[in-house]
């Protein structure tokens, strides 16, 4: 019951801040705002005295309060919040906003929030959290000033304008905690809260403040549209919608050891005793990997302390010196297991100021699976009185669903799902547990998903205009995006291209897509300042990542170069790109620049079968010397067309049965599944999955960064989660077949299946379809949306579809 009311307020909050947005007033957007932003003791507060950029952005966790008291209870109080880096703003002592949407400082977002429904007659608080993490912020997490700033819609609602009539404290128990993680690793710190100092209380009518601070002042709160010179924060209104927030009780005790722990803990609310001076260690398991807020509440037990650990899964120990360990030195093996191993990962402290009932929940949410339970008891018994989580993530919506006997699939489609959902946020993100961060490479995978399973293209949007943000003055993108810390990866702007012409085969906003033209030309603009007289590139800059590959010639990600500095791979995603900016221009800019993108693509075609085609063994080699093959030049090869018809059928089952070939990761493997397809051998795509069969053979419950599972940093990469478009796509056949899905080309891959049906979402609707394969005949149900028309091919024989039910034979 409490699962369903928490999944009911988040729709409830959801359609609050979207019904708020839709009225945001004109002023709020082009005018300076009456507001200030504020900030707390210690934060000086014009960054242009002698206070250095160290101080603005130091460690600091600030508490704000204002009363307001009213006659009567209003039918509307919106009000447009933001903060630096983070804040979460309660009503009367209920959670209601969270941010800001992670943007950058040219583009801050707010939040627009309707406060009425926690308003009562006479007197409210109004009280938010505001938080930095200093040097320990997460990578993804751009700065300037700590601050807060709230703002009403209208002279109503002004009232609560922050200023210096606001109340602040900065609440000193909290420290930060470095993380020891193996690999790269820039997701924010943990914490250490004392609550021996804890501000606590604060959000209710009740709390004495009268020993607050006033809040200081920095500047007026400034819309983009009012930024007349860049002094912070140029502020603009959140594109995406609340996050979710629906609580998880974690699933089971995998061992004990210093307390004896009831059966029926955690999965129900138990009291745990400790006793004075003891330590105990719980392992709890979710059961699956999440991304969530933890709730601990204990009571007594002063000056005790709790550790929470927070582990993907636990590693295998073989009593290495774990100093300065690095991957691959430890492997987690079966993810199932927790005999033997050891924890290494994140972690939080609290230490308890012996008072009943001292909540703890992490300003910032967890990735895990298993949480680690440390507790080192005192002079006093300690009681743990919950724990459990409150999972988050962007709101989508599974709105897909495969109907078959094959439980296999199934399973993969859930895993897929839960995958592509940990790693959205308010962006896309690489992972949730190590980096957070906003790749264009994975994100193409992810918005595909997105469409595929959801019909959501909301955080599609905004990771496109995201990264188009985040142009360098050369032209390229960076390679992800937010980041407070620069990196480029010329491929994945390429990428980039390939997801708008996927947004704008998808979904039916080509004037989004046009917006993006010029992004599109300063890419390709620097990819031709490295062309060569043939088109083809050569010694192009940067981290010219590709695939995680470990085979000759690869380094770091990098496929082989020649010693010409030449590269196969790069001169056919520079083609691939070219070919679909051309038919972009072609379609919504400018028809002289599509002519000339096709003549680029032309002469590149030519260049990569002259210089990279090894007729004695009937491929495509990754250099001129012709030393290295791979599948993804192979692969690339097929989808750019340079090969085609029976040559290329040819050359797909070479791919797949050439074991010298350089592989494809689990990444790659959606680009190696495309050509396979196009090349004709799509009915053999259930076949291809055994990467993913390995993940669910080691107890994975999301799909693994890289192929080797054993030696995989991060469980959870929704790169690995193609299947979820490919189950659609290949198998049941559907994708669109004109801009904006308004055609549909329906081709079914069903291999050795008898029986398979399944339904998508559509911008129309839904995409529904039924097959049942006797005696070598097809019978197919099909039901399009209003006004969508298409065509259904099986075995070279075309049906044409028509809007609404199609039944036939072939």
């Amino acid at each position: 019951m409490k699962k369903k009311f928490s999944i009911l307020l988040t729709l409830v909050l959801s359609s609050i801040a979207y019904w708020a947005t839709a009225q945001i007033s004109e002023a709020a957007l082009q005018k300076p705002w009456k507001a200030q932003w504020i900030t707390g003791p210690g934060i000086p507060v014009n960054r242009y005295t002698a206070a250095s950029d160290a101080t603005l952005k130091q460690y600091g966790v600030f508490k704000f309060r204002k009363t307001l008291e009213l006659n009567e209870k209003p039918s509307s109080f919106m009000v447009h919040v933001s903060g630096d880096n983070r804040y979460r703003l309660f009503v009367n002592g209920k959670h209601v906003s969270q941010g800001p949407a992670r943007g950058d400082l040219y583009f801050w977002n707010f939040e627009t929030v309707d406060l009425a429904p926690f308003l009562v007659a006479g007197n409210n608080v109004i009280a938010a959290v505001v938080w930095n993490d200093g040097r320990d912020k997460p990578e993804a997490q751009i700065t300037h000033v700590t601050g807060f700033i709230l703002q009403g819609n209208t002279a109503e609602e002004e009232v609560l304008n922050t200023n210096d009539s606001w109340k602040v404290i900065k609440d000193e128990s909290y420290s930060p905690l470095q993380v020891k993680a193996p690999g790269y690793y820039v997701a924010g710190p943990g914490e250490l809260l004392d609550m021996r100092k804890h501000v606590k209380g604060w959000t209710a009518a009740s709390f004495d403040d009268s020993y607050w601070e006033k809040a200081r002042t920095i500047t007026a709160g400034t819309p983009k549209a009012a930024s007349v010179n860049s002094t912070g924060w140029m502020l603009v209104p959140s594109s995406i919608p609340p996050m979710e927030m629906t609580v998880q009780r974690l699933a089971t005790t995998r061992k004990a050891e210093g307390v004896k722990v009831p059966a029926n803990f955690p999965a129900t609310k138990t009291k745990v005793t400790i006793p004075a001076n003891t330590r105990a260690t719980i392992v709890l398991d979710q059961g699956f990997l999440t991304n969530a807020y933890p709730t601990l509440v204990v009571s007594g037990g002063r000056d005790a302390a709790i550790s929470l650990g927070y582990t993907e899964g636990f590693y295998i120990h073989k009593g290495e010196d774990l100093r300065g360990f690095r991957p691959p030195t430890l492997s987690k093996g079966n993810r199932n297991e927790v005999d033997g191993k050891i924890f290494i990962g994140k972690l939080d402290s609290l230490i308890s100021d012996g008072t009943s009932n001292q909540e703890y929940t992490p300003l910032w949410w967890r990735t895990y699976r298993y949480i680690l339970l440390t507790v080192n008891t005192k002079a006093e018994t300690l009681t743990i009185d919950d724990i459990y989580g409150t999972f988050t993530g962007y709101p989508f919506v599974q709105n897909a669903s495969l109907q078959t006997s094959n439980a296999e699939l199934g399973k993969m489609m859930d895993i897929g799902w839960r995958t592509a959902r940990l790693c959205a946020f308010e962006t896309y993100m690489d992972c949730p547990y190590y980096e957070q961060l906003q790749y264009i490479g994975d994100a193409r995978i992810q918005a595909l998903v997105s469409f595929y399973n959801a019909g959501d293209d909301r955080l599609v949007k905004n990771g496109l205009t995201l990264m188009d943000h985040s142009r360098l003055a050369e032209g390229i993108t960076l390679s992800r995006y937010p980041t407070d810390l620069n990196q480029e990866i010329p491929t994945f702007s390429l990428w980039w291209i390939a997801m708008l012409h996927d947004f704008y085969m998808y979904r039916p906003d080509s004037t989004f897509v046009k917006g993006k033209l010029p992004g599109i030309r300063q890419v390709l603009s620097f990819f031709e300042s490295y062309q060569q007289e043939d088109g083809s590139l050569k010694n192009v800059p940067y981290w010219v990542f590709t695939d995680w590959v470990e085979s000759k010639g690869w380094d770091f990600g990098m496929a082989p170069k020649g010693v010409h500095g030449e590269s196969a791979i790069l001169d056919l995603t520079l083609l691939w790109a070219y070919q679909v900016a051309s038919r972009l221009e072609q379609g919504l800019g400018v028809k002289e620049i599509s002519r000339n993108y096709s003549k680029k693509a032309q002469q590149l075609r030519k260049t990569i079968q002259s210089r990279y085609w090894d007729a004695q063994k009937g491929m495509y080699a990754d250099t001129e010397a012709k030393d290295v093959f791979s599948q993804h030049v192979n692969s690339l090869a097929i989808l750019s067309g340079v090969i085609e018809g029976g040559n290329a059928t040819t050359l797909a089952n070479k791919i797949i049965t050439d074991t010298s070939l350089a592989p494809a990761s689990i990444y790659f493997k959606y680009y190696l599944h495309q050509a396979l397809t196009k090349a004709g051998l799509g009915d053999d795509y259930v076949k291809w999955l055994d990467i993913w069969r390995e993940n669910i053979a080691m107890g994975l419950s999301t799909w693994a960064e890289i192929s080797d599972v054993n030696r995989a940093r991060s469980d959870c990469h929704a790169w690995g989660s193609s299947p979820n478009i490919e189950f659609f796509r290949i198998v049941l056949g559907i994708d669109s077949d004109a801009p904006g899905f308004a055609k549909v080309r329906i081709t079914p891959h069903l291999g050795a299946m008898e029986e398979i049906g399944g339904e998508m979402p559509h911008p129309n609707g839904k995409i529904s379809v039924k097959y049942k394969v006797q005696q070598g005949v097809l019978q197919a149900e099909v039901l399009l949306p209003e006004k969508i028309e298409g065509a259904f091919v099986w075995k070279n024989k075309t049906q044409i579809l028509k809007p609404g039910k199609n039944s036939f034979k072939l």
